[in-house]
């Protein structure tokens, strides 16, 4: 028990936290902790969380992903334009989003590769083409996504919010059995070490490309959840979820240097940030000092994240003498 929670530290750090907050939040909400107000704040959270998760993928192998924004706002448009209709269009449509979704992030990944360019480079370029391309779907917002499809996702089944359940699929059913595979293994060897990683025989070229597929994807899923939630598209939320699914890695534990971390703390930064503005939105702080403190709480969390980089540098010196 005890090596677990010392392996598992700043996940279950972060899940404190969040809880702490969310106690906090519902305890402070003039409705108090009713399903409406947890499924409200479950939709926004997982928004965040889905792009948090896409972000994690890059970061993991010491990359960066300043698309993911991006990645969201095409679905999203796309999504107002496909999911209407009957079943089988509506099939088509998810299918469509998540391909293109994934697309974004194989473009990503190939020039990342091939071109040998840094990420923050490619992604600061791409992120540029796909909100033009957005743009061009949706010059304004607008579009309509099917009402009961939007419903079915959003609201609640027996009192737990629709997204708390996806959330809780994509832990177990999805991540839990990723992470003990060649792929999962493999992002975290590349994130460590490249040079090791390599000299172990894993093709770190298609892992890289495969982690930026993976970031697309869950940009994708992220924009497509947002499409649910709000019913419209919009071009025009890129930036800010971009920014935002940094912060919520960071927050979650994740090192910015790459081979640390895991999906469940980036899940986790993503539902504290969401809870912290929530809980700033009603305890009466002007909504124009919000990013103040949003930025004060992620240069915190970077000053951590960067003390244990150092750490992890002067352990190095110490051993290389």
């Amino acid at each position: 028990m005890l090596d677990y929670m010392r392996s598992n530290r700043r996940e279950m750090i972060a899940a404190f936290v969040l809880i702490v907050l969310l106690a906090t939040y519902l305890g402070t909400h003039p409705r108090g902790p009713s399903t409406y107000v947890i499924t409200i704040w479950a939709n926004q959270a997982t928004i965040l969380g889905l792009a948090a998760i896409a972000q994690f993928f890059a970061v993991v192998v010491r990359g960066i992903d300043l698309s993911v924004g991006a990645v969201m706002a095409l679905t999203n448009t796309l999504a107002s334009h496909l999911l209407e209709g009957s079943a089988l269009d509506i099939s088509f449509g998810i299918m469509a989003v998540l391909a293109a979704g994934a697309a974004c992030g194989l473009l990503n990944g190939l020039l990342i590769v091939y071109g040998r360019i840094q990420p923050i480079v490619v992604t600061l370029a791409t992120a540029s083409i796909f909100v033009g391309l957005a743009l061009l779907l949706r010059p304004t917002p607008g579009g309509a996504i099917n009402y009961d499809l939007a419903d079915a996702i959003t609201l609640d089944v027996f009192g737990i919010p629709t997204a708390l359940i996806i959330t809780a699929i994509l832990v177990f059913g999805f991540w839990l059995p990723f992470r003990r595979t060649g792929l999962g293994l493999g992002l975290y060897a590349l994130g460590s070490s490249e040079q090791a990683a390599f000299q172990s025989g894993i093709n770190t070229k298609t892992v890289r490309i495969l982690a930026f597929v993976l970031a697309g994807l869950f940009g994708g899923l992220a924009g497509l959840f947002y499409s649910f939630v709000t019913t419209t598209g919009d071009a025009g939320i890129a930036a800010n979820f971009t920014l935002n699914s940094i912060a919520a890695v960071v927050l979650g534990g994740v090192l910015l240097r790459g081979g640390v971390g895991s999906l469940i703390g980036a899940l986790a930064g993503a539902f504290i940030l969401k809870t912290i503005a929530s809980l700033m939105f009603f305890s009466g702080i002007p909504s124009l000092a919000q990013p103040l403190f949003e930025g004060m709480i992620l240069a915190a969390a970077i000053a951590i994240g960067g003390a244990d980089v150092l750490r992890v540098r002067n352990r190095l010196e110490i051993f290389g003498r």
